[in-house]
């Protein structure tokens, strides 16, 4: 088995961070996590890593995407695979660093995803007009009437996951919730970071104000400007707020404020499904300042079994 390293946690928590300064002690490399650094061009808006802060340790799966292409969990996984072989060869660690908690929990459980077959355009615009016509809570009972398992775990609300569910059935003959699971051959352990919520949500706010400062209205113009309105990135916390805007339809105070809201209800989200879904040891290196010692400690003592 494979020894991985992965530090999870809502944003603006201290996950960068952490990571170089364990990479340093460990020999490591980084993977990212994270379902939007791998778009070229949006570095402020996604809380991209600075060659600086690298600090001359290798990262992997970073600006590997123009912004019209689509990027999945599957395709996370599957690279993931492919590059902790390559820096276990090399006698290192690899250290996979992000929030997407789905992608990361894809790839530890070792979650099959999609089957093999190629997606199928004219279902699944069928299943969307569906929805349009009679609501996804409707959508989603005729998951539920297939696949049960499958539906309890999905929200209603969840149009994409309930059509990828009812897609897999249509092409497989396979209940979703029945896919059988990879051998898992990788051996890790996970830290989660969190801190008090009034100082992760301060630290939230600070982030956007610092983002704005930095040129986030430049980055999202250029975004927006794209000839495909369609993007998958407009859909991200940090651009998609900025619907209206450059259209002089709304002022940057709301646009700030509705970031600042977004990036916080997405961070109860992240704590929730990192609490629910995966097995993590918590640590909190904002206010207790004997926590890097102590993670330091738990790390040895895993990698020396």
């Amino acid at each position: 088995m494979h020894k991985v390293l992965v530090i999870v946690g809502p944003t603006a928590v201290g996950k960068t961070s952490l990571s170089i300064k364990l990479a340093k002690k460990l020999n490591g490399e980084v993977i990212s996590g994270d379902s939007m650094q791998v778009y070229r061009k949006l570095d402020i808006g996604t809380a991209k890593i600075t060659n600086d802060e690298m600090d001359g340790i290798p990262h992997h799966l970073i600006d590997i995407l123009d912004v019209n292409e689509e990027y999945s969990a599957a395709e996370f996984v599957k690279s993931a695979n492919s590059l902790i072989e390559e820096i276990t060869k090399r006698n290192k660690l690899p250290i996979i660093v992000g929030g997407t908690g789905f992608y990361i929990q894809a790839l530890l459980d070792g979650l099959v995803l999609g089957g093999e077959f190629d997606s199928d355009q004219a279902y699944r615009d069928k299943l969307h007009q569906f929805s349009i016509d009679n609501g996804s809570k409707v959508l989603w009972d005729k998951l539920n009437d297939i696949d049960p398992k499958a539906a309890d775990k999905i929200p209603k609300s969840n149009e994409r996951r309930i059509i990828r569910a009812l897609e897999v059935y249509h092409h497989t003959g396979e209940l979703f919730s029945e896919q059988n699971n990879k051998e898992v051959t990788l051996d890790s352990y996970v830290i989660a970071l969190n801190t008090d919520r009034q100082v992760l949500y301060d630290r939230i706010n600070q982030r956007v104000d610092l983002m704005i400062e930095n040129g986030l209205i430049d980055e999202a113009k250029w975004l927006w400007n794209q000839p495909n309105d369609d993007l998958p990135a407009l859909k991200g916390i940090g651009y998609r707020e900025f619907s209206g805007y450059f259209d002089n339809q709304k002022d940057l105070n709301s646009v700030v404020d509705s970031i600042k809201q977004d990036s916080r209800h997405y961070a109860k989200r992240q704590l929730t499904w990192f609490r629910n879904k995966m097995n993590v040891t918590w640590y909190d290196t904002i206010s207790n300042m004997d926590s890097e010692k102590k993670i330091e400690k738990d790390v040895s003592n895993w990698l020396n079994k």
